[in-house]
């Protein structure tokens, strides 16, 4: 296996690095230019994306009760009083901001790759949806001094240039007292197993070569990083796959593929 990465040396400078964010970068190219290649498959139901619908289910259900219940919202209405502003980072096609759309938020969906910005647009247009997408990063958004009520980073910190610095600018686009929610895999044997051989490999649920197993975050980096940048994890869940019902469903596991969402303090509020 791969040298591990050690991914937490960003929080210990804070804010502070913010302002060298752009210079540096969190986008990676490769990657970008992979999820490219397929951006005319995101709304295939047998593509290579198929099995990325099917967990979207258990992450649509995640971050809307955890929004509802943070908020005070019914989770099929996330526009009462008023309709809350939602980012969705690397959004691909819009499989999540479509959903979350329907239910009253006002999305903004951003990813680098203009392919898919441009497959997002067209087919939020053909569902009657209006989305803000955009062909962009997280680095032009925190200049623009954009913040949001809650910032979804799913399926996204293990494919970006740097995990540190992403984390930290998109903790900066959460309002204080907003949610930022992260998927991701952790760094484990099991996740080597499932993610890679078993996914790319065996099942061919997903391209070979989508994941690299050395970029996987552990859960505690992740945590000791947003502690870092003012948010503090509220949960952690895991997510297994139930091959007789053939869905995802979550678990108290996380020794593969978790969530987290994280609650940003208030200004002069501790922690």
């Amino acid at each position: 296996m791969p040298k591990t990465i050690d991914y937490v040396s960003a929080a210990a400078e804070g804010s502070a690095r913010r302002t060298s964010a752009v210079t540096h970068g969190t986008i990676d190219e490769s990657d970008v230019a992979r999820f490219s290649r397929l951006s005319d498959q995101w709304w295939n139901p047998r593509g290579p994306w198929a099995t990325l619908h099917r967990f979207s289910e258990v992450r649509l259900d995640y971050i809307c009760d955890r929004t509802a219940e943070h908020f005070g919202l019914d989770p099929k209405q996330l526009s009462a009083p008023r309709p809350l502003r939602i980012l969705d980072i690397g959004c691909g096609g819009g499989i999540l901001a479509e959903p979350l759309a329907r239910l009253g938020a006002a999305m903004v969906g951003i990813d680098p790759s203009a392919d898919n910005i441009a497959v997002a647009k067209a087919h939020a247009a053909q569902s009657g949806l209006s989305i803000d997408y955009r062909c962009t990063t997280v680095e032009e958004l925190v200049q623009a001094g954009e913040v949001f009520d809650v910032v979804l980073a799913m399926e996204v910190v293990e494919h970006v240039a740097d995990v540190g610095l992403f984390l930290e600018l998109a903790a900066a686009l959460v309002k204080p007292g907003g949610l930022l929610f992260v998927g991701t895999l952790n760094r484990t044997i099991r996740s080597f197993a499932f993610a890679i051989v078993g996914a790319e490999y065996v099942l061919r649920w997903i391209p070979r070569g989508t994941h690299q197993w050395h970029k996987f975050v552990r859960p505690d980096e992740l945590e000791l990083v947003l502690k870092g940048n003012g948010l503090r994890v509220r949960d952690k869940t895991g997510v297994i796959y139930n091959p007789f019902a053939n869905r995802f469903r979550p678990a108290r596991d996380i020794s593969a593929s978790y969530m987290v969402f994280a609650e940003k303090g208030l200004r002069g509020a501790g922690l």
